[in-house]
Parts: C-alpha cells; sequence; structure tokens
C-alpha cells in the first residue's frame, strides 16, 4: 500500500500510467484495494479498471460511486466505454443502467452504436473517433485543426487522416508523416494527384468477422484500419493495439479450449460455475475412458495369460496421445492463424503422418528393445513396436484430420478435438498392442 501511495503523490497525472497502476493493484490485500481505487485520479480509472483482470472488476463497482463511474466512461474512447459497460452490466445491472442514464447524449448515442454490432463483428471492436478532412481543404488548415483538436485531447492515438467526400464516403487514408510532407499551400486532393504514392484506403466492413480484420493487420501490416459501412461510409477504425487484445483473447480461448474448459468461467470468481464447466468435459472424458477400458476387457484372458502386456500397454496409449497431441496442437494454432487454406488440408495431413512414421519407427525398435531385454521375449518386443508404430501414425492422422475436419463444418477446431483424439490413441493403441499379442505372441 505504502508503494502505492508513494507512486500516485510522486508522478504528475501525465506520468501515471493505467498498466503501471493495475499492477500495483494486484499486490493488494481486498481492503488496501478499496482504499487504493479510490485514490487513482478519475481521469484514469476507467482505462485502470480495463487493464486489470476480470475478477477485480467487482471491487472497482464495490468501492466506486456512480458519479466516480460516469466519469470514468466518460474519459474512455468509444471502444473502451462499451467494453467498460459491458463488464458493468456483468457485475451489476442496475449500477449500469444509473451510469448510463448519467452519460450526456453523445456518449449514450455512441455507446448504443456499438451495442448493436455482434461481439465477433468489426464494428463491436472499432473506435468512432477519427480524423478526417475533405480533398478539396487546404493541407495548412487540416494541420492547424488537428493540432487544436489534440490539444483539447478530442483526439488520441492518430495515426492517420482519413480522406472523405461530402456523403462522409471513404476516399484516400493519408498518414501523418505524409502529410507533413505535402505543400502546405495546396489542397489535400493536389497533393494525392502530385504524389507518387498510392493512398488508396484498404478498408473492412463493421459487419466483417473480426477474425478478418486480424488477417488484413498481420498481411499489410496495418498501424491502423479504416471501418466502413455497406455503403461504404466511413463509421470507425480499429488500430493495433485493439487488435493485439483480440488475438491474446482467442489464443486464451483456444488454450482453454483444447484443455476442455471455458475461458468465461475460468475468470470469474464463482467457482460452482468453473467447476460445472470443468465437470462436463471431465464427464465427456469419462466415457471415452470407459470406452478405453472396454476395448481392454475383449481382451482379459489375454492379458491374464501374459502380466508383461499390463505393464507395457499403457506406454502405447500414452505415446501415441503426446504424439497426437502434437499434431492437434501444430494444426490447430496455423488454422488460427490463417496459415492453412482451404486446398492445405492434404498437404498437411500427408506432412503429420510422414513425422509420425519417422518418430514410429524410431520409438518402435527403442521400446521393442527394451521389452525384448526386459521381458526376456523377443516376440513381444515386435508386437509392441508394430503397436507403437500403428498407433503413432493414427494419432499424426487423426490429430491434423479432426481440427481440419471441424474446421469445414464451421465448428471452433479446439472444441472437443482433445477428446476425441484421446479416444481414438487409447483405443488404437490398446486394441492393437492386445490383438497382436494374441494372435502373434499366444
Amino acid at each position: 500500500m505504502n508503494e502505492f501511495i508513494k507512486y500516485i503523490k510522486n508522478n504528475n497525472e501525465k506520468d501515471i500510467h493505467p498498466a503501471e497502476i493495475a499492477n500495483l493493484l494486484k499486490g493488494l490485500s481486498d481492503k488496501e484495494f478499496a482504499k487504493a481505487i479510490k485514490l487513482v485520479p478519475k481521469e484514469i480509472v476507467g482505462d485502470v479498471a480495463l487493464a486489470l483482470p476480470d475478477r477485480y472488476f467487482d471491487d472497482v463497482v464495490e468501492n466506486l460511486s456512480v458519479d466516480d463511474l460516469s466519469r470514468a466512461v466518460t474519459e474512455l474512447e468509444s471502444d473502451d466505454q462499451l467494453e467498460f459497460m459491458q463488464e458493468l452490466e456483468d457485475v451489476d445491472e442496475n449500477v449500469a443502467e444509473e451510469v448510463f442514464n448519467t452519460l450526456d447524449a453523445a456518449d449514450k448515442k455512441e455507446i448504443t452504436q456499438l451495442q448493436n454490432y455482434d461481439e465477433d463483428q468489426a464494428g463491436a471492436a472499432m473506435q468512432l473517433e477519427v480524423f478526417t478532412a475533405h480533398e478539396d481543404e487546404i493541407v495548412q488548415d487540416v494541420i492547424k485543426r488537428f493540432a487544436r483538436l489534440r490539444k483539447e485531447r478530442e483526439l488520441e492515438n492518430i495515426q492517420n487522416l482519413f480522406i472523405v467526400d461530402n456523403h462522409n464516403k471513404l476516399l484516400y487514408t493519408v498518414g501523418l508523416d505524409d502529410l507533413l510532407i505535402f505543400d502546405f499551400t495546396k489542397s489535400i486532393r493536389e497533393n494525392i494527384q502530385n504524389a507518387n504514392e498510392n493512398f488508396e484506403p484498404i478498408t473492412a466492413v463493421d459487419t466483417d468477422d473480426i477474425k478478418d480484420v486480424v488477417k488484413y493487420f498481420k498481411e499489410y501490416d496495418l498501424s491502423v484500419l479504416p471501418i466502413v459501412n455497406a455503403n461504404g461510409e466511413l463509421v470507425g477504425r480499429i488500430t493495433s493495439d485493439d487488435i493485439y487484445d483480440i488475438i491474446n483473447e482467442h489464443a486464451t480461448e483456444q488454450m482453454y479450449n483444447l484443455a476442455g474448459v471455458d475461458d468465461e468461467a475460468e475468470d470469474d470468481e464463482d467457482v460452482l460455475k468453473a467447476t460445472k464447466k470443468r465437470a462436463s468435459w471431465l464427464a465427456l472424458n469419462l466415457l471415452t475412458a470407459i470406452v478405453a477400458s472396454f476395448v481392454i476387457g475383449l481382451f482379459e484372458e489375454t492379458i491374464n495369460s501374459m502380466v508383461a502386456l499390463a505393464i507395457l500397454m499403457p506406454i502405447v496409449a500414452s505415446m501415441g496421445g503426446n504424439a497426437g497431441t502434437q499434431s492437434l496442437t501444430v494444426v490447430v494454432r496455423q488454422l488460427a492463424l490463417g496459415e492453412i487454406s482451404h486446398e492445405d488440408g492434404f498437404r498437411i495431413i500427408k506432412k503429420e503422418v510422414l513425422i509420425s512414421i519417422l518418430n514410429g519407427f524410431v520409438f518402435a525398435v527403442v521400446i521393442g528393445f527394451i521389452a525384448w531385454i526386459w521381458f526376456d521375449i523377443p516376440l513381444l518386443g515386435f508386437v509392441i513396436g508394430l503397436s507403437m508404430l500403428i498407433n503413432l501414425v493414427m494419432a499424426g492422422l487423426f490429430g491434423s484430420a479432426i481440427p481440419l475436419g471441424l474446421k469445414i463444418l464451421n465448428i471452433d477446431p479446439a472444441i472437443g478435438s482433445t477428446v476425441i483424439l484421446t479416444t481414438v490413441t487409447d483405443v488404437v493403441g490398446f486394441f492393437s498392442f492386445l490383438a497382436l499379442a494374441k494372435y502373434i505372441l499366444l
């Protein structure tokens, strides 16, 4: 707490960074947090609240008045205003309604406009604050206007000037660095006509999938992307920092889905909610384990006649599971990054199967030799080696094919892939090993 107070006192308001405050707040106890959040300058408390993990938002709402929360929303940019209000509604709908009613008409209109988009649409992630000019404006006048708006803090994080016509249709995008080398006495149109560069804008439509927007940023190395509506009218922009947050959220969601947990439930402090979400996947895993056990039961007599089989068979299933998870993780991540096209499916499967065959031969020889020496049964080494090869090949095949198949069906490849894969590698591993043992050893 002392360190937090010292930081607040020793830094001017302009020098205080929300992320720094958030890091200090995370190290405080609940009582200290309640006191500290009230000391945060009201101009940045909204940014601080959004920089904190979601579980802290309850404490922020509990310890700030409606007026404080309203001030926090007012100081945020439009996209952050929407996020703040959504978080607030999740915590307390009544407080959220009170805060919304205290906002001015402009903020209400912007928040309502952004709320009309689905969360996976580009419009839901855009900022409505844009710097525009008409092509017949003189460059000097545009720069003066920008300087005034920037000084009044009406604009922040501006990298580009958007040139629009009288109907607000986007015509060109001009970087501020290009604007500064224009002839200040001429119009923007004249400068663009005399320039050797292309100022045609790369745009996205407000109803586009946000995943497509992420691809645009990656493919064209963008810092900002203008967003237009179906008529080509400029409605907002998405900046690279917003894209970073989106990529981070998607990556976290995929990691959780691969592990069979729900990202929203894990961020919630409600233990019962997270327990229910995890239990549903554990129940599915239990069913797949029963299927694998049923396969083992088919060879009960075979196992009873040779104890070594019971000792060795988990190795085959375990190696198949791990090899399959490697293929699955690689393919799911490449799909998420847009590195696999529809025509790439066969190539990816072929590559993963080939890797599995090579690894299969190596580890088949290793485990075959170990089993032979361990139990002094040469054919046992051959059986487990062959079974290992079969299961690793199937692991590579299904580890790559499952997420590709789910993608074709428009299902998130990260959801359910591990459960299906585990079932395949367990069943194939146990069945191949015990069946080969039955017909070769006994």
